[in-house]
Parts: structure tokens; C-alpha cells; sequence
């Protein structure tokens, strides 16, 4: 066995996928001779001041990259043809930008990874309206969508209005899904080594965007009641963001609500130092929150998101985005020129799933059967520390001793679930570690197989680190 130690500082992208390709460097330049084992995950975590997560992560890499081979009970060694590893997985820069999750998920798994509209029969309802838009709209879905009709922006007003808020129709942009929404927004309101601040836990794929078009990353703190509005000035007034991303309600993945008080003084912040906010409210629109939005306490500098991909049918990338005045013609451009352009048939099937009432109707039925599945949950992790909510279809639940984050995705993965650890929702490197997993519920067509998949879990939870042996 090596005493072979990596450098942590060195290298770019996430801590794990850092230590991998000084494996990789090191194997290819000798340092770690062919049938050299490597050092036991644990060693190696305790040498140089990182969880046996992180380690678990890089070794998994490496093994990946067909670097090494890994037998339960004697350890993990270098190989002797290095050169058969898949090309596919021999790029750090595609590891790092994926964040925690597989490229590729593995088949045969319950996905407790997403949090998709569940399925509650929405297929027969798109396929009609989609009959219908082939029927009377033939040369128009045969072509780029060049016109774009008001009721388009009427059904992202509609959409988007929330207690006293509504848009006015001229500040929509319709979008394809809320993704690209927020990543229009970004690039067309700051510019390349801009900073932009993210929460610490966060919809971590809008940093990865941003930083994959060199906007810069500001991490600010939060707790139980969201983001802490003192830290969000410190960051302010020390690193002058352009921009903040936030989800005020339901945010994702610690299901946190912000109190009015906060968004009242997150608003007066924003003025303040001339920061834009980009408000999240995917999920927010599920759970009936009736705290006023940022963007009606702030609607001169907000850019409210929100889509059906969530509550209605993730399939159908259906956005929409609220302008403060006189920026909707700047998005709209921004957006085509990430996206590629808005297609006229989704564009038009999404405005008609709300116009119609069908949005509505589904979003309904589908908190209806969130909240049976939530209800479960709550039983079957009952004595467990977990956040949730009736309407929201994940909880951040905190891992008893000994696990770690990363541990627990890897053992529940052995037994046939894939989970979120919390490594998949930071936005940037943070030195706290929360000890925490999202799972995801919604996606699982039947309620049997959420029970399952709960049942799984709680096993693993009951049994601490017994239930799962890893390669060391």
C-alpha cells in the first residue's frame, strides 16, 4: 500500500473529481506503479482532512475510467492498461459540470433523484391538445416559430400571477422550461466575470450554466427560514454581485419558506447595492404560499421564473419569465440566442394546457397525489430529522451517525435507489457539511413503488454503516 497523498489545492472543478485526475496524472507518470493498492478510503479521508465521501467519489472515478479495480475485503489497485478506460469518462470537465449525478442514470433504479410532475394521466390530455395544434397549425409546427401570438404571453401571465401579483402580458417571455429562463436572464443582464450569489444549498445546475459562461460564483448563507438577509448584504457590499438566485418559497432541497420580513429586507438590499433578482418559483406555485413575491415587493429589479415541470409535465419544457419593465424584448433575444429558439408546437401547447384550465386542473391532482406520498414519508422516516412540506414532492433528511452524505447515496444506490446527496446542491465550495440527502418522490409512476423505495431507505438508516461495506 502507498503513503501517495494528492494535493486538494490543485486542479479545478469539485473536490472528488480534483483527487481522481491526480489519480489518473499519478498512475500515468508512475507514482502509483501498476498493482499498487491504493490507500483505504478512510486512511486517505483522515490524511488529508476530507469525508469518506469525497474519497468514495474519486475512487469510484478512477474505477470508472477502468484505472483501477476494487475487490470487497483486499482493496483498491492500479491496473495494468490504464488505456482500455471508456473515453466518455475520461473528462473532468464533463464530471464536474454533471455535479454529483450520473450522466447516464443506471437501469433498473428507482429514481428518487428527480422531482418531475408525477405521473397522474396527463398523457391523454397532451396528446389530444397536441392532435389539435397538428390539425390547425400544420405549416406553423413544420417551421420555426416566427410569430409569436399574445395568448402565449396571456397564459405565462395567467401562470405566473400569484396573490396580488400578476404580470402584465408585454413583460412575459415564454421560454423553453424555467432553466433556460434563468440562464437567459443571466446572460443578458450580466456579462462574463460578473458574480453572480447563489444560496450555499441551491438548484446547483443554474451555477454549473453560470459558470460554464464565466459568470462567477458568491456563496451567502442561509437557515431553516431561507436566505439570511445580513450575509446577503456582507456579500454585497464585499463582492458586488450583478445578480441573486433565489427561491423564496419551497426552495430546493431544504423546502425552507422565507418570512416576509426577509424578502422585505432582501428587496431593500437589492436596491441598495443594485443587484438583480432572479426568483425561482417552480415550486412556490405548488404550495399556495401567500407571502407577496419578490417580484411584487421588488418588481422594478425581479425576474419571476416559473414552468410546468414540476406540477404539470416536465416533457413539454414549458417556461415563462417576468420582466421588470422594458427588459422583455432583451430576454426574448437572450433566450433565442442560447436556446436555439421557442419550437411553435410546445410554445403553443403549453399556452393551451393553461388557457384551457388543464394546467391547473393537473397541477391540482398532482399536489393531491404529492401530499399522499408525502404523508408516507413522514411515516415511514418517522423519528428522523426531515424537512417537508404536503405540497413539495422531496425532503431533506438528515443522517443519523455515522453516515455521510456521500456514503448513504453510494449504499442506497447498491440496493437499487438513486438519491441526492447534498454535494449535488452546493453551489460552490463551502467548508460546512449539512449530513443531509434530498429524496425525490414524484418520479416513481406507482405509490407502491414509492413505499418501496421508502422502505429501502429506512433500512439502510436503521442500519447504519453495517448494512453497506464498501471496497476498503
Amino acid at each position: 500500500m502507498t503513503t501517495w497523498l494528492p494535493d486538494i489545492q490543485q486542479g479545478h472543478g469539485p473536490l472528488y473529481a480534483r483527487i481522481a485526475d491526480q489519480i489518473e496524472r499519478a498512475i500515468g507518470n508512475g507514482a502509483l506503479p501498476v498493482g499498487t493498492k491504493l490507500p483505504p478510503q478512510r486512511n486517505l479521508a483522515y490524511d488529508i482532512g476530507v469525508t469518506i465521501g469525497t474519497i468514495g467519489r474519486a475512487y469510484n472515478i478512477v474505477r470508472e475510467r477502468g484505472l483501477v479495480s476494487g475487490e470487497v475485503g483486499r482493496g483498491t489497485y492500479v491496473l495494468d492498461r490504464p488505456e482500455s478506460r471508456p473515453p466518455e469518462q475520461a473528462d473532468p470537465l464533463t464530471t464536474s459540470l454533471a455535479g454529483t449525478r450520473p450522466i447516464v442514470a443506471p437501469p433498473g433504479k428507482l429514481r428518487f433523484d428527480s422531482t418531475a410532475a408525477p405521473d397522474i394521466g396527463q398523457g391523454d390530455i397532451l396528446a389530444r391538445l397536441l392532435g389539435d395544434i397538428s390539425r390547425e397549425h400544420h405549416a406553423d409546427i413544420a417551421s420555426y416559430a416566427r410569430n409569436f401570438p399574445d395568448h402565449w404571453f396571456e397564459a405565462g401571465a395567467q401562470w405566473l400571477a400569484s396573490g396580488s401579483f400578476r404580470p402584465a402580458p408585454e413583460c412575459i417571455v415564454p421560454t423553453l422550461g424555467a432553466h433556460a429562463a434563468v440562464i437567459a436572464v443571466i446572460s443578458a443582464v450580466t456579462s462574463p466575470g460578473d458574480r453572480i450569489a447563489f444560496e450555499t444549498l441551491t438548484y446547483s445546475q443554474v451555477s454549473r450554466s453560470a459558470g460554464l459562461i464565466g459568470r462567477r460564483i458568491a456563496l451567502m448563507a442561509s437557515d431553516g427560514f431561507g436566505l439570511i438577509p445580513e450575509d446577503f448584504e456582507r456579500v454585497c457590499a464585499q463582492q458586488h454581485p450583478k445578480l441573486a438566485f433565489l427561491m423564496p418559497s419551497a426552495q430546493n432541497p431544504t423546502v425552507a419558506i422565507m418570512p416576509l420580513d426577509r424578502r422585505q429586507a432582501v428587496a431593500e438590499i437589492a436596491r441598495k447595492y443594485g443587484v438583480w433578482l432572479v426568483e425561482d418559483n417552480l415550486y412556490g406555485s405548488m404550495t399556495g404560499d401567500p407571502i407577496p413575491l419578490l417580484a411584487d415587493l421588488a418588481p422594478e429589479r425581479t425576474f419571476l421564473v416559473g414552468g410546468l415541470s414540476k406540477s404539470v409535465a416536465a416533457g413539454v419544457r414549458g417556461g415563462w419569465v417576468a420582466c421588470p419593465p422594458h427588459f422583455s424584448q432583451r430576454i426574448r433575444i437572450a433566450h433565442k440566442m442560447i436556446s436555439g429558439g421557442l419550437p411553435f408546437l410546445l410554445a403553443e401547447l403549453c399556452a393551451r394546457l393553461v388557457l384551457s384550465g388543464s394546467a391547473s386542473a393537473l397541477r391540482s391532482r398532482g399536489v393531491e397525489e404529492i401530499g399522499e406520498r408525502v404523508a408516507l414519508a413522514r411515516e415511514i422516516f418517522a423519528g428522523f430529522e426531515f424537512n417537508s412540506h404536503p405540497k413539495v414532492p422531496f425532503l431533506w433528511l438528515k443522517l443519523p451517525e455515522p453516515w455521510l452524505s456521500g456514503t448513504f447515496k453510494q449504499a442506497a444506490l447498491q440496493e437499487g435507489v438513486l438519491i441526492d446527496d447534498e454535494d449535488e446542491f452546493k453551489a460552490g465550495r463551502a467548508d460546512h457539511v449539512f449530513h443531509r440527502i434530498r429524496i425525490g418522490f414524484s418520479s416513481p409512476a406507482r405509490r407502491a413503488d414509492v413505499e418501496t423505495g421508502f422502505q429501502v431507505l429506512r433500512r439502510l438508516l436503521d442500519s447504519g454503516r453495517t448494512g453497506y461495506d464498501s471496497f476498503d
